[in-house]
């Protein structure tokens, strides 16, 4: 299964953002919150094309979300045959990936641990096990940590640590060990920090 495996902190202050969301992540940008490499300290980042935006922009939504350049132009064009617009569906499109929602679920602590646990098939869906992480799920799906899961040490640590407040699109029952898809995700649901409106223009050019 292919996925980014290079280094995740230059990455992260590369783009100005905590793509992978953990924890030396977090301490790198609080530390040098500015571009990695000899001159970072001094780089005029506002000053960059239009072009260098849009493509960070589009950088930033593969990067948080793990999908490589070929699925996440296969997204893009899904979403622009959806009605309504293209950066949003495109955005909403990506939330309702499995590894995502079992981030979102807080089984994760970040989104590539989520996609790990998904595929090594922890994750019921439905009552059926899946270890599919691009997996796209829809209303009424019932998601929930398989037995072998609910016995994890680690799991149980993200359930009882992380501080993470459900999305309004999911619904949590079963003390924190199953959520139910209530409804599509909408934008206001959808809290990374991507400009998707420049991903757009990227990709129409």
């Amino acid at each position: 299964m292919a996925r980014y495996t290079g280094p995740k902190v230059k990455l992260s202050r590369r783009l100005g953002t905590n793509l992978f969301e953990n924890e030396k992540g977090r301490k790198a940008m609080e530390r040098r919150p500015f571009p990695p490499g000899q001159h970072g300290r001094t780089r005029r980042r506002s000053n960059g094309s239009e072009y260098l935006a849009q493509l960070q922009e589009k950088q930033k939504a593969k990067f948080i979300y793990g999908v490589l350049e070929r699925q996440f132009r296969r997204t893009y064009e899904e979403a622009v045959r959806l009605t309504g617009p293209t950066g949003e569906n495109l955005l909403r499109l990506l939330e309702q990936r499995l590894d995502n929602v079992v981030f979102r679920a807080g089984w994760g602590a970040t989104r590539p641990q989520a996609r790990q646990f998904v595929s090594h098939g922890l994750m019921l869906v439905n009552g059926k096990r899946l270890n599919i992480p691009s997996y796209r799920v829809r209303k009424g799906d019932v998601i929930s940590l398989s037995p072998k899961a609910q016995a994890m040490i680690i799991i149980q640590h993200n359930l009882d640590t992380l501080d993470r407040r459900l999305v309004g699109w999911l619904e949590t029952g079963e003390g924190g060990k199953q959520v139910t898809v209530r409804d599509l995700p909408q934008r206001e649901h959808i809290d990374v920090p991507v400009r998707e409106q420049l991903i757009v223009e990227l990709y129409s050019k």
